[in-house]
Protein backbone atom coordinates (compact mmCIF):
# COMPACT_ATOMS: atom_id res chain seq x y z
CA UNK A 1 0.00 0.00 0.00
CA UNK A 2 1.58 3.14 -1.05
CA UNK A 3 1.76 5.83 0.97
CA UNK A 4 0.04 9.09 1.11
CA UNK A 5 1.35 12.41 -0.76
CA UNK A 6 1.91 15.35 1.36
CA UNK A 7 -0.93 17.23 -0.43
CA UNK A 8 -3.44 14.39 0.85
CA UNK A 9 -2.05 14.75 4.32
CA UNK A 10 -3.15 18.27 4.23
CA UNK A 11 -6.46 17.91 3.07
CA UNK A 12 -6.59 15.52 5.69
CA UNK A 13 -5.53 17.81 8.92
CA UNK A 14 -7.57 21.10 7.02
CA UNK A 15 -10.82 18.37 7.94
CA UNK A 16 -9.77 17.75 11.19
CA UNK A 17 -9.10 21.59 11.87
CA UNK A 18 -12.54 22.58 10.28
CA UNK A 19 -13.83 19.69 12.78
CA UNK A 20 -12.10 21.31 15.38
CA UNK A 21 -13.53 24.66 14.87
CA UNK A 22 -16.77 23.49 14.98
CA UNK A 23 -16.51 21.14 18.42
CA UNK A 24 -14.73 24.02 19.86
CA UNK A 25 -17.50 26.43 18.75
CA UNK A 26 -20.27 24.15 20.45
CA UNK A 27 -17.79 23.77 23.34
CA UNK A 28 -17.57 27.21 23.90
CA UNK A 29 -22.14 27.49 23.44
CA UNK A 30 -22.14 25.21 26.34
CA UNK A 31 -19.71 27.41 28.20
CA UNK A 32 -21.90 30.76 27.87
CA UNK A 33 -25.09 28.70 29.14
CA UNK A 34 -22.84 27.44 32.38
CA UNK A 35 -21.53 31.16 32.46
CA UNK A 36 -25.30 31.85 32.59
CA UNK A 37 -26.05 29.72 35.63
CA UNK A 38 -23.35 30.83 37.68
CA UNK A 39 -23.92 34.30 37.10
CA UNK A 40 -27.83 33.48 38.38
CA UNK A 41 -26.52 31.10 41.30
CA UNK A 42 -23.53 33.96 42.65
CA UNK A 43 -21.13 30.77 41.71
CA UNK A 44 -17.31 31.61 40.58
CA UNK A 45 -15.95 31.76 36.86
CA UNK A 46 -12.75 30.26 38.09
CA UNK A 47 -13.12 26.70 39.17
CA UNK A 48 -9.52 24.80 40.11
CA UNK A 49 -11.65 21.91 41.73
CA UNK A 50 -13.10 21.22 38.06
CA UNK A 51 -9.79 22.46 35.46
CA UNK A 52 -8.43 19.70 37.75
CA UNK A 53 -10.67 16.88 37.16
CA UNK A 54 -9.93 18.36 33.24
CA UNK A 55 -6.60 17.33 33.50
CA UNK A 56 -6.84 14.52 35.43
CA UNK A 57 -9.13 12.37 32.88
CA UNK A 58 -6.44 14.34 30.33
CA UNK A 59 -4.02 12.21 31.24
CA UNK A 60 -6.39 8.81 31.64
CA UNK A 61 -7.62 8.83 28.12
CA UNK A 62 -4.29 10.54 26.28
CA UNK A 63 -3.53 8.26 23.55
CA UNK A 64 -0.85 9.76 22.38
CA UNK A 65 1.64 10.53 20.56
CA UNK A 66 1.06 14.03 22.08
CA UNK A 67 2.66 14.12 25.59
CA UNK A 68 -0.22 15.05 28.54
CA UNK A 69 1.31 18.07 29.52
CA UNK A 70 0.92 19.43 26.01
CA UNK A 71 -2.51 18.52 25.75
CA UNK A 72 -2.72 20.16 29.28
CA UNK A 73 -0.96 23.27 27.56
CA UNK A 74 -3.72 22.88 24.45
CA UNK A 75 -6.68 22.57 27.07
CA UNK A 76 -5.51 24.99 29.40
CA UNK A 77 -5.73 27.79 26.69
CA UNK A 78 -8.95 26.40 25.77
CA UNK A 79 -10.57 26.85 28.74
CA UNK A 80 -9.25 29.98 29.11
CA UNK A 81 -11.06 30.98 26.06
CA UNK A 82 -14.47 29.22 27.19
CA UNK A 83 -14.11 31.19 30.78
CA UNK A 84 -13.80 34.34 28.68
CA UNK A 85 -16.92 33.30 27.08
CA UNK A 86 -18.46 32.76 30.31
CA UNK A 87 -17.55 35.98 31.76
CA UNK A 88 -14.27 38.26 30.71
CA UNK A 89 -12.01 37.70 33.76
CA UNK A 90 -9.66 39.97 35.28
CA UNK A 91 -6.56 38.67 37.58
CA UNK A 92 -3.88 41.03 38.82
CA UNK A 93 -0.23 39.98 39.20
CA UNK A 94 2.91 41.62 40.96
CA UNK A 95 4.17 43.49 37.84
CA UNK A 96 5.43 44.66 35.82
CA UNK A 97 5.09 41.92 32.24
CA UNK A 98 7.43 39.47 32.37
CA UNK A 99 7.73 38.71 35.79
CA UNK A 100 7.41 35.22 36.87
CA UNK A 101 4.57 35.86 38.74
CA UNK A 102 3.35 37.08 35.48
CA UNK A 103 4.36 33.55 33.93
CA UNK A 104 2.40 32.09 36.79
CA UNK A 105 -1.19 34.35 35.99
CA UNK A 106 -0.59 33.04 32.25
CA UNK A 107 0.20 29.42 33.46
CA UNK A 108 -3.12 29.71 35.78
CA UNK A 109 -5.67 31.61 33.78
CA UNK A 110 -4.31 31.55 29.61
CA UNK A 111 -4.13 34.17 27.35
CA UNK A 112 -7.74 34.84 26.86
CA UNK A 113 -8.16 36.49 30.45
CA UNK A 114 -6.98 39.88 31.39
CA UNK A 115 -3.92 40.04 33.57
CA UNK A 116 -3.05 43.36 34.59
CA UNK A 117 -0.23 44.28 36.28
CA UNK A 118 0.55 46.17 39.96
CA UNK A 119 3.09 47.71 41.84
CA UNK A 120 3.66 45.21 44.92
CA UNK A 121 2.24 42.17 46.13
CA UNK A 122 0.27 43.90 48.71
CA UNK A 123 -1.26 46.28 46.20
CA UNK A 124 -2.16 42.86 44.22
CA UNK A 125 -4.16 41.45 47.53
CA UNK A 126 -5.84 44.86 47.54
CA UNK A 127 -6.70 44.73 44.16
CA UNK A 128 -8.84 41.75 44.63
CA UNK A 129 -10.30 42.80 47.97
CA UNK A 130 -11.53 45.98 46.79
CA UNK A 131 -12.95 43.90 43.80
CA UNK A 132 -10.91 45.75 41.12
CA UNK A 133 -9.54 42.33 40.25
CA UNK A 134 -11.85 39.07 40.31
CA UNK A 135 -8.14 36.94 41.31
CA UNK A 136 -4.42 37.89 42.06
CA UNK A 137 -1.37 35.98 42.04
CA UNK A 138 1.49 36.18 44.60
CA UNK A 139 5.10 34.08 44.90
CA UNK A 140 4.99 32.37 48.27
CA UNK A 141 7.87 30.11 48.58
CA UNK A 142 10.89 29.31 46.13
CA UNK A 143 12.42 25.79 46.55
CA UNK A 144 16.08 27.55 46.98
CA UNK A 145 15.46 30.75 48.56
CA UNK A 146 12.45 29.94 50.72
CA UNK A 147 8.97 31.55 51.67
CA UNK A 148 8.45 35.46 50.43
CA UNK A 149 7.87 36.88 53.60
CA UNK A 150 5.62 39.91 52.10
CA UNK A 151 3.00 37.33 50.84
CA UNK A 152 2.97 35.73 54.59
CA UNK A 153 2.60 39.13 56.15
CA UNK A 154 -0.40 40.39 54.67
CA UNK A 155 -2.94 37.62 54.94
CA UNK A 156 -3.22 38.69 58.77
CA UNK A 157 -5.35 42.10 57.50
CA UNK A 158 -6.96 40.66 54.50
CA UNK A 159 -10.55 38.42 53.92
CA UNK A 160 -9.16 36.96 50.32
CA UNK A 161 -9.00 33.22 50.39
CA UNK A 162 -6.49 31.30 48.71
CA UNK A 163 -8.27 29.67 45.66
CA UNK A 164 -5.30 27.62 43.81
CA UNK A 165 -1.47 27.23 43.71
CA UNK A 166 0.68 26.60 40.86
CA UNK A 167 4.53 26.27 40.19
CA UNK A 168 6.51 27.90 37.87
CA UNK A 169 10.46 26.47 37.14
CA UNK A 170 12.83 29.22 37.88
CA UNK A 171 15.69 29.98 35.07
CA UNK A 172 17.52 33.07 35.04
CA UNK A 173 19.61 34.73 32.54
CA UNK A 174 21.83 37.67 32.67
CA UNK A 175 20.52 40.84 30.75
CA UNK A 176 22.07 43.50 29.33
CA UNK A 177 23.43 45.78 26.88
CA UNK A 178 27.19 45.43 27.38
CA UNK A 179 29.07 42.55 24.93
CA UNK A 180 30.98 40.68 28.00
CA UNK A 181 31.10 40.60 31.72
CA UNK A 182 34.39 42.27 31.91
CA UNK A 183 32.19 45.52 31.06
CA UNK A 184 29.35 45.13 34.10
CA UNK A 185 29.85 47.16 36.86
CA UNK A 186 26.16 46.90 38.76
CA UNK A 187 23.77 43.59 38.66
CA UNK A 188 20.30 45.13 39.54
CA UNK A 189 18.35 42.18 41.40
CA UNK A 190 15.97 41.55 43.77
CA UNK A 191 17.06 39.64 46.73
CA UNK A 192 15.55 36.44 46.00
CA UNK A 193 17.09 35.59 42.50
CA UNK A 194 20.31 37.23 43.81
CA UNK A 195 19.98 34.45 46.34
CA UNK A 196 19.23 31.60 43.93
CA UNK A 197 22.32 32.93 41.63
CA UNK A 198 24.57 33.95 44.45
CA UNK A 199 27.30 31.03 43.51
CA UNK A 200 27.29 32.22 39.79
CA UNK A 201 27.74 35.33 40.64
CA UNK A 202 30.49 34.96 43.38
CA UNK A 203 32.19 33.52 40.46
CA UNK A 204 31.75 35.62 37.57
CA UNK A 205 31.04 38.90 38.49
CA UNK A 206 32.48 39.13 42.10
CA UNK A 207 33.20 42.66 42.22
CA UNK A 208 29.91 43.77 40.78
CA UNK A 209 27.48 45.68 43.17
CA UNK A 210 24.44 43.85 43.49
CA UNK A 211 21.94 46.82 43.29
CA UNK A 212 18.33 45.64 45.22
CA UNK A 213 15.61 45.89 42.65
CA UNK A 214 12.46 43.74 42.25
CA UNK A 215 10.53 42.59 40.66
CA UNK A 216 12.90 40.58 37.72
CA UNK A 217 11.34 42.76 35.53
CA UNK A 218 11.99 45.90 36.56
CA UNK A 219 15.43 45.17 37.58
CA UNK A 220 16.03 44.27 33.85
CA UNK A 221 14.30 48.05 32.73
CA UNK A 222 16.91 49.31 35.03
CA UNK A 223 20.04 47.54 33.05
CA UNK A 224 18.58 48.27 30.06
CA UNK A 225 18.78 52.11 30.87
CA UNK A 226 22.66 51.67 32.35
CA UNK A 227 25.45 51.40 29.95
CA UNK A 228 27.47 49.31 32.58
CA UNK A 229 24.55 47.27 34.27
CA UNK A 230 23.30 43.97 34.21
CA UNK A 231 20.51 42.16 35.45
CA UNK A 232 19.30 38.89 36.56
CA UNK A 233 15.55 38.22 34.68
CA UNK A 234 13.79 35.87 33.03
CA UNK A 235 13.26 35.06 29.12
CA UNK A 236 9.85 36.68 28.62
CA UNK A 237 11.23 39.77 30.57
CA UNK A 238 14.13 40.28 28.16
CA UNK A 239 11.57 39.82 25.15
CA UNK A 240 9.24 42.41 26.22
CA UNK A 241 12.35 44.71 27.41
CA UNK A 242 14.29 44.47 24.34
CA UNK A 243 17.47 43.38 26.43
CA UNK A 244 20.07 41.32 25.11
CA UNK A 245 20.93 38.02 26.86
CA UNK A 246 24.08 37.46 27.85
CA UNK A 247 24.49 34.25 29.90
CA UNK A 248 21.29 31.61 29.66
CA UNK A 249 20.91 29.76 33.30
CA UNK A 250 22.88 31.01 36.14
CA UNK A 251 20.49 29.74 38.52
CA UNK A 252 22.85 28.00 40.92
CA UNK A 253 20.40 24.77 41.10
CA UNK A 254 18.79 23.29 37.67
CA UNK A 255 15.60 22.25 39.41
CA UNK A 256 14.72 25.48 41.16
CA UNK A 257 10.94 26.25 41.13
CA UNK A 258 8.57 28.72 42.89
CA UNK A 259 5.15 28.34 44.00
CA UNK A 260 2.39 30.99 43.41
CA UNK A 261 -1.07 31.28 45.23
CA UNK A 262 -3.97 32.45 43.52
CA UNK A 263 -5.68 34.81 45.94
CA UNK A 264 -9.91 35.53 45.83
CA UNK A 265 -13.23 34.49 47.43
CA UNK A 266 -13.68 31.03 46.08
CA UNK A 267 -14.04 28.30 48.17
CA UNK A 268 -13.12 25.49 45.84
CA UNK A 269 -15.06 21.87 46.92
CA UNK A 270 -12.71 18.67 47.11
CA UNK A 271 -11.03 17.00 44.89
CA UNK A 272 -9.28 14.10 46.92
CA UNK A 273 -6.20 15.26 46.35
CA UNK A 274 -6.09 19.26 48.01
CA UNK A 275 -4.17 21.41 50.14
CA UNK A 276 -5.07 23.43 53.35
CA UNK A 277 -3.42 26.27 54.68
CA UNK A 278 -3.60 28.21 57.75
CA UNK A 279 -2.26 30.43 60.50
CA UNK A 280 -2.80 30.09 63.90
CA UNK A 281 -1.03 32.19 67.05
CA UNK A 282 -0.32 30.66 70.90
CA UNK A 283 0.46 31.65 73.69
CA UNK A 284 3.70 32.45 75.38
CA UNK A 285 3.67 29.52 77.37
CA UNK A 286 6.47 26.62 77.28
CA UNK A 287 5.06 23.48 75.01
CA UNK A 288 2.63 25.29 73.07
CA UNK A 289 3.78 25.20 69.83
CA UNK A 290 4.59 21.30 70.10
CA UNK A 291 0.94 20.67 71.24
CA UNK A 292 -0.37 22.40 68.56
CA UNK A 293 1.77 20.10 66.00
CA UNK A 294 1.28 16.87 67.83
CA UNK A 295 -2.44 17.54 66.84
CA UNK A 296 -1.42 17.23 62.90
CA UNK A 297 0.30 13.65 64.10
CA UNK A 298 -2.91 12.85 66.15
CA UNK A 299 -5.32 12.93 63.56
CA UNK A 300 -2.61 11.60 60.30
CA UNK A 301 -2.88 14.90 58.86
CA UNK A 302 0.88 15.32 56.58
CA UNK A 303 2.30 18.88 57.61
CA UNK A 304 4.14 20.46 54.73
CA UNK A 305 5.35 23.90 55.56
CA UNK A 306 5.12 25.80 58.78
CA UNK A 307 6.85 29.33 59.20
CA UNK A 308 6.54 31.95 61.84
CA UNK A 309 6.28 35.96 61.40
CA UNK A 310 6.11 38.04 64.29
CA UNK A 311 2.61 40.01 65.07
CA UNK A 312 3.32 42.23 67.62
CA UNK A 313 5.83 42.60 70.47
CA UNK A 314 6.82 39.26 70.68
CA UNK A 315 4.11 37.66 69.62
CA UNK A 316 3.91 35.13 66.38
CA UNK A 317 2.04 34.21 63.74
CA UNK A 318 2.19 30.37 62.53
CA UNK A 319 1.38 29.60 59.15
CA UNK A 320 1.30 26.22 57.28
CA UNK A 321 0.42 23.85 54.85
CA UNK A 322 -0.93 20.49 55.25
CA UNK A 323 -2.42 17.71 53.09
CA UNK A 324 -5.89 17.61 52.77
CA UNK A 325 -9.63 19.59 52.52
CA UNK A 326 -10.83 21.71 55.98
CA UNK A 327 -13.88 19.64 55.56
CA UNK A 328 -11.72 16.14 55.64
CA UNK A 329 -12.61 14.07 58.51
CA UNK A 330 -9.14 14.45 60.28
CA UNK A 331 -8.31 17.84 58.92
CA UNK A 332 -11.20 18.79 61.00
CA UNK A 333 -10.49 17.10 63.69
CA UNK A 334 -7.13 18.49 64.09
CA UNK A 335 -8.31 21.92 63.27
CA UNK A 336 -10.14 22.00 66.16
CA UNK A 337 -7.72 20.25 68.68
CA UNK A 338 -5.94 23.41 67.80
CA UNK A 339 -8.13 25.63 68.51
CA UNK A 340 -8.61 24.79 71.83
CA UNK A 341 -4.59 25.09 72.08
CA UNK A 342 -4.81 28.86 70.26
CA UNK A 343 -5.57 32.42 70.50
CA UNK A 344 -6.70 32.55 66.90
CA UNK A 345 -7.25 30.41 64.19
CA UNK A 346 -8.04 31.23 60.14
CA UNK A 347 -8.18 28.90 57.43
CA UNK A 348 -6.60 30.48 54.70
CA UNK A 349 -8.11 28.60 51.97
CA UNK A 350 -8.46 24.55 50.98
CA UNK A 351 -7.47 23.94 47.03
CA UNK A 352 -6.33 21.46 44.66
CA UNK A 353 -3.08 20.44 44.84
CA UNK A 354 -0.78 21.56 42.12
CA UNK A 355 1.81 19.11 41.00
CA UNK A 356 5.54 20.39 41.13
CA UNK A 357 7.22 21.04 37.98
Amino acid sequence: MSQPDLSEIRVQIDAIDAELVLLLSRRAELAIQIGSIKGRDGKPFFTPEREREIFTKLDRTNPGPLQTKQLASIFREIISAARAAEKPLLAAYWGPPGTFTHLAAVKTFGESSTLRPVDSIEDVFRDVEHGHSDYGVVPIENSVAGIVPETLDIFPTTSVNICAETYIPIHHHLVTTCESLASIERVYSGPQPEHQCRGWLRQHLPHAEIVNVAPTAKAAEKAKLDPNGAAIANSMAAGLIDIPILVEHIEDNAHNQTRFLVIGFNEPARTGKDKTSLRFSLGNRPGELYRALGAFDKFGVNLMMIESRRARSFDYNFFCDCVGHRLDDNVQSALEAIRALSQDVTILGSYPMAEMV
